[in-house]
């Protein structure tokens, strides 16, 4: 395993490095093929998909294994991307492997495995708070062997360039709020599906892989044998791959702040505030290193922690641990990452480091997959039954 990751530091760094700056300055579909060159060359490196098992042309890594790979690719935004290690294609590949039909798998799973093509996902609906994900307007309608979907959604990543979406649909609006919905595979050239806008976050509305759009469905017919799993099993099959999810994105985040961290400390070791005296003699730029360095070491292990427990108990006993590393990790990341553009100042408000685009797109770490305090309640709420306390 140190093996491993040595490689993937040493890609990372010599090959990886070297394209971010273009990265935050052009279009990704502008950069396109100078991340596939690379990819390629990942392939050729044996370093391919290292979380999908070696049937499916990956390294077969177990979950906490994957997690430190995480945090290296972590220090780029371009590092899961490269590796074909990027969400939502990750979480798309592990739910078709565990649930996707044969014919699912041999369409959908084997050319996404092999980076043929990408995915998105498509859940949160602008209508309705993401809070609550039971409460959804998308419907998927059954007439003979296919569902006709309507509905709306929003903040489906990555579905510029996408070649399919998995759609969370209500297949049943009369069974329990968490039977309610199904997922089911759309193509997304598929006729009445459009994609209306790629969204602007905080002024960048991206393109391609790099960006979250907004799809209509309306009148989309697609075959019953889309669905995956069960009719009605779609928050079920969606909890199930929020635990492993949650690995890779706090990592990821571990990753970023790791970098982010190493950026301020060379800031402040470098940077004169007059002849001969430093930023780094300042004692609250000290501190901010100080904590920084606590804040990600905890984090780190908490999240280790936790994919221990995932891959021993499952996730569902893992829960509480699932939910504490989601908004913990997501508030480490935003604090360290304020800290270090503050340490550059105006230099951090550019892109001449990836400090500002990691500031305008991980400030939604405390929002999506269930905004910080929804899980900081839940916790509590389960917490305080042992004690006694049975609150609504």
């Amino acid at each position: 395993m140190s093996e491993l990751l040595a490689d993937i530091r040493s890609f990372i760094s010599e090959r990886a490095l070297p394209l971010e700056r273009a990265f935050l300055s052009r279009p990704f579909n502008e950069l396109e093929p100078e991340l596939n060159a690379l990819r390629s060359e990942v392939k050729r490196l044996g370093l391919w998909a290292p979380h999908l098992s070696a049937e499916l042309g990956g390294r077969g890594l177990s979950l906490t294994e994957f997690a430190h790979v995480s945090a290296v690719l972590g220090e780029t935004p371009i590092g899961h991307y490269l590796f074909n290690a990027q969400a939502p294609d990750i979480g798309n590949c592990e739910l078709l492997h565990a649930h996707g039909s044969a014919e699912q798998k041999a369409k959908w799973l084997e050319p996404l495995a092999r980076g043929e093509i990408r995915s998105c996902f498509a859940m949160t609906e602008p209508e309705f708070a993401g809070s609550n994900p039971v409460w959804m307007a998308t419907s998927a309608r059954r007439d003979g062997d296919d569902y006709v979907i309507d509905g709306h959604k929003w903040f489906t990543s990555s579905a510029d360039g996408a070649a399919f979406t998995i759609v969370m649909a209500v297949t049943a609006s009369d069974a329990k709020p968490h039977e309610r919905a199904s997922q089911i595979i759309v193509p997304m050239n598929a006729p009445g599906l459009a994609r209306v806008r790629n969204i602007s976050v905080m002024g960048d509305e991206g393109s391609g892989y790099a960006s979250h759009s907004e799809l209509r469905f309306t009148g989309v017919r697609v075959p019953v044998a889309n669905r995956i799993g069960a009719e009605g099993a779609g928050f079920a099959l969606a909890q199930e791959r929020l635990g492993p999810g949650r690995i890779h994105h706090c990592m990821r985040w571990i990753g970023i702040c790791e970098r982010a961290f190493r950026l301020m400390c060379e800031r402040a070791a470098t940077r004169e505030l007059s002849p001969g005296h430093l930023l780094g003699e300042q004692q609250a730029v000290q501190h901010w290193i100080a904590e920084s360095r606590a804040e990600i070491d905890a984090a780190r292990l908490l999240v280790l922690d936790t994919a221990a427990q995932i891959e021993s108990r499952g996730a569902h006993d893992a829960r509480d641990r699932i939910s504490l590393i989601k908004f913990h990790v997501a508030g480490v990341l935003q604090r360290v990452l304020d800290r270090a553009l503050q340490t550059y100042g105006s230099l951090g408000m550019t892109d001449d480091t990836p400090l500002a685009w990691w500031y305008r797109h991980e400030r939604g770490a405390r929002i999506y997959d269930g905004p910080d305090e929804v899980h900081k309640s839940a916790v509590a709420r389960r917490i305080l039954k042992g004690f006694g306390l049975n609150s609504k």
